[in-house]
């Protein structure tokens, strides 16, 4: 899948079956379902699902928190709009 297709499947009521789980976090994210988002990566251990972790408590404005998440994600602080970082994790993570 590739970042059109993605941003185009945000269109539908759920996301698409085959996505690893920081993908699907984010398109819940994408969908402004916070909830949904976070419970994907609360129970994933990898660097993406911490990436797309962070950004969560960024959009919360926790930011003490999403710090954290980027250190455990091994990802700078994004310095970026929210919807740049959005992008730039979706490109990143469709490669």
């Amino acid at each position: 899948m590739d970042y059109a297709s993605f941003k185009e499947s945000l269109k539908k009521e759920r996301p698409p079956a085959d996505l690893p789980p920081a993908l699907a976090a984010l398109w819940w994210v994408g969908k402004d379902k916070w909830d949904a988002a976070h419970r994907i990566v609360m129970e994933e251990a990898d660097d993406n699902c911490a990436w797309v972790h962070a950004h969560l408590h960024r959009v919360e404005g926790d930011l003490d928190n999403a710090r954290y998440w980027y250190r455990r994600a091994r990802r700078p602080e994004a310095a970026g709009s929210l919807d740049e970082e959005w992008a730039a994790i979706a490109q990143t993570l469709l490669q």
